[in-house]
């Protein structure tokens, strides 16, 4: 990519964004559309399964939109970004890949948000904060932080840190359910990679599937996400991983999957 402020990259099937503005990783609408380019690139990568959302800072994953230029834009102009960024975040969510965010450091407001919009979370231990705060700025997080946090921890819990704007520890992020997993900060890279490693070449045709009934079914009623259910599992039968997958553990043996 030709903007160093973001970039795509890929090792195999796991793919790479890395965010890299310094000093904080704030961003604009140009920043946003410069990830938006980067999603792109990894979802039209057939060969990428499992993308990381990462920092290449060593203190902030993201510290959110840039005030400054949300004090110097119009409404109209803030609004352009966030229904920019909204369409941007909603791709992640939307396609069977999974992405991962790896949170290295400060993780607060549109940058938390960003990570909300992955689909797991996995977060260095630290001295740092996580968080949606834009309540002490009079605004609300205005990037799917109100829709996508409630989902993730609750309504009553997400309401108690958005109104308040209070902000949590790694250890914290952990125990309320907003990450998955907590690493040492020299490892979390490297687990992360494992882990996404992992994913990538196991069962993605099911995997995809799962990640579609999880996201699409949670927002119908029961009887529909049943229904979903039922849709997304039948052709599931007639993939070489299923055939794979269910003739391996006849055979008592390990499955080697290839994502058809």
């Amino acid at each position: 990519m030709s903007n160093p402020r973001v970039t795509a990259s890929a090792d195999g099937a796991v793919g790479f964004i890395e965010l890299n503005h310094p000093k904080a990783n704030s961003y604009d609408l140009t920043f946003m559309q410069d990830l938006d380019t980067a999603i792109d690139t990894q979802l039209a990568n057939d060969a990428v399964k499992v993308v990381i959302l990462r920092s290449a800072l060593e203190k902030f994953f993201s510290a959110g939109a840039d005030i400054k230029a949300f004090q110097a834009n119009s409404t109209e102009a803030n609004m352009k970004m966030i229904r920019f960024a909204h369409n941007t975040l909603r791709k992640m969510g939307t396609s069977p890949k999974v992405f991962i965010a790896a949170i290295n450091g400060h993780a607060l407001g549109g940058g938390f948000e960003m990570a909300l919009a992955c689909d797991l979370r996995f977060a260095a231990e630290g001295d740092y904060r996580m968080g949606l705060p834009e309540v002490t700025l009079g605004l609300l997080p205005g990037n799917g932080g109100t829709q996508r946090l409630p989902r993730l921890i609750g309504a009553t819990r997400a309401l108690e840190l958005m109104v308040t704007g209070r902000t949590v520890t790694p250890t914290e992020a952990e125990q309320i359910g907003l990450v998955n997993r907590l690493y040492p900060a020299a490892d979390l890279l490297r687990k992360t990679t494992d882990y996404a490693t992992r994913l990538a070449t196991g069962a993605t045709v099911a995997i995809g599937r799962i990640k579609q009934a999880v996201m699409e079914g949670m927002d119908l009623p029961l009887d529909e996400a049943l229904s979903l259910e039922r849709k997304l599992m039948e052709p599931l039968f007639d993939t070489e991983d299923a055939k794979e997958g269910i003739g391996a553990f006849a055979e008592k043996r390990q499955a080697t999957f290839t994502g058809r």
